[in-house]
């Protein structure tokens, strides 16, 4: 059984900064923010992520992004260790257990990157797995591997790659991990049909997780996911990517309103496609090429986190939160908004052309109603739309609406004949609460 969740998971995660080159001090600060600042309106999940494992992360920069067969810290049991230099309270083989039990002590929940596969080093040594007779080799399958990074083979749909994932993921759970984002395994541009381990591999870290006994979110990157491979990610998974990484450019939200609109009915309960990471506030520190502000428009932003929240995605901000600004503390603090990723609340997208979107979404238990206007169009437009024909209202016998709360500027309109009509600025949105 997976695990019951009241809401897509909400935090922050390492990459979109710090890229491979996150220390403990670093991990810290953040998740001392988000207790101060943060906690109260939802956010919870602390991850690191790529290479936490990787003692020379970040040093040679020039020449790569994940260095091939690099100075990596791994247990006698072929199972990647916290970067000691990196991480200090991982010495004497503690793992990930202080600095769980720090982000645990401040009410907020501890999560880490994996790469699928088991290490490649591990595979050539033949070191023995915990627990069962076989050895990495045995569990390793040479004939998968990862397009972008080095450091993984594929496993084998056999007794030694369960046994391998079994003691993976007990090993996590003894740390205190209460989230796993796997890489590589929602979707491969290397293997394009049914051979691909990811598929297999999948099921075998839902089992693992099941047999640690812990509550564990599972998280599958990167996208784009595949449509007739739904009934899989929601079988075996809390969240899968729908896109591939989602970067502070205007044309890649505006494709996400197509993604949004293909995955919009696979949203439920435990189940969670997944739009991406928030970039927003400072961002690529550690990339090698300095930090920026996000280069989203203040109305970009607005939209991206109302398209992100009307249907129901995961929040993963990706700023070094320590440097946020009052901008964009206000947008991640916004109850009335961030509380539309809960269960109870289902979007849907009524229609959709290149310069428009307007999303539905409703509470059938409270009777709640919004309207979600995007403009993607480059000028200021009129965006309108008749209540009456809203599905969800119709289905529920709640057409009738004499008043709309804008939420972003507060503004409140009456409704005239029930037809609601709002300016929205370019790449901008609307969102309303009805009454």
């Amino acid at each position: 059984m997976k695990m019951t969740m009241k809401k897509a998971p909400m935090g922050w995660n390492s990459y979109d900064y710090y890229d491979t080159t996150v220390t403990e001090e670093q991990v810290k600060a953040n998740a001392d923010y988000m207790a101060a600042n943060l906690k109260d309106c939802g956010w919870e999940y602390v991850v690191v992520d790529i290479q936490w494992y990787a003692k020379d992360a970040g040093s040679r920069r020039s020449e790569f992004q994940y260095i091939p067969f690099g100075d990596m810290e791994m247990d006698g049991y072929g199972r990647y260790q916290p970067a000691v230099n990196r991480f200090p309270s991982a010495a004497e083989g503690r793992g990930f257990g202080p600095l769980a039990d720090y982000v645990h002590s401040l009410g907020l929940k501890f999560g880490i990157h994996i790469m699928r596969g088991i290490p490649r080093l591990a595979a050539h040594q033949h070191l023995p797995i915990a627990g069962c007779p076989y050895t990495a080799a045995d569990a390793a399958d040479p004939a998968s591997v990862c397009g972008w990074n080095p450091d993984m083979y594929g496993v084998r749909d056999n007794a030694a790659g369960r046994a391998y994932y079994d003691g993976l993921i007990g090993m996590y759970a003894d740390w205190g991990v209460d989230f796993i984002k796997c890489d590589d395994i929602c979707d491969s541009w290397m293997y394009r049909n049914d051979s691909f381990s990811g598929w297999h591999e999948t099921k075998m870290l839902h089992e693992a997780i099941e047999k640690s006994g812990r509550d564990i979110v599972l998280s599958l990157s990167p996208g784009p996911a595949h449509i007739d491979r739904a009934w899989q990610y929601g079988r075996y998974a809390n969240m899968w990517r729908i896109t591939d990484d989602f970067w502070d450019k205007w044309e890649l939200l505006a494709n996400m309103f197509y993604r949004c609109e293909l995955w919009q009915d696979h949203v439920a309960e435990g189940c969670y496609p997944d739009c991406d990471m928030l970039p927003l506030g400072k961002l690529g520190g550690g990339f090698g090429r300095g930090e920026w502000d996000t280069n989203f428009t203040r109305e970009e932003q607005k939209a991206m986190l109302t398209l992100w929240c009307v249907f129901g995605s995961p929040l993963m901000v990706g700023a070094e939160l320590t440097k946020l600004d009052e901008w964009t503390k206000w947008l991640l603090t916004r109850k009335d908004i961030l509380k539309l990723t809960g269960n109870a609340y289902t979007g849907k997208q009524m229609e959709r052309d290149e310069s428009h979107a307007i999303w539905s979404c409703m509470n059938e238990e409270t009777g709640e109603r919004y309207l979600a206007f995007f403009n993607l169009g480059e000028g200021e437009a009129v965006v309108s739309c008749c209540c009456a024909r809203v599905e969800q209202f119709a289905r529920a016998g709640r057409t009738q609406v004499q008043e709309a709360l804008e939420l972003w500027s507060g503004e409140r309109r009456s409704v005239a004949q029930g037809m609601l009509t709002a300016q929205v600025p370019a790449h901008g949105a609307k969102l309303f609460e009805l009454s």
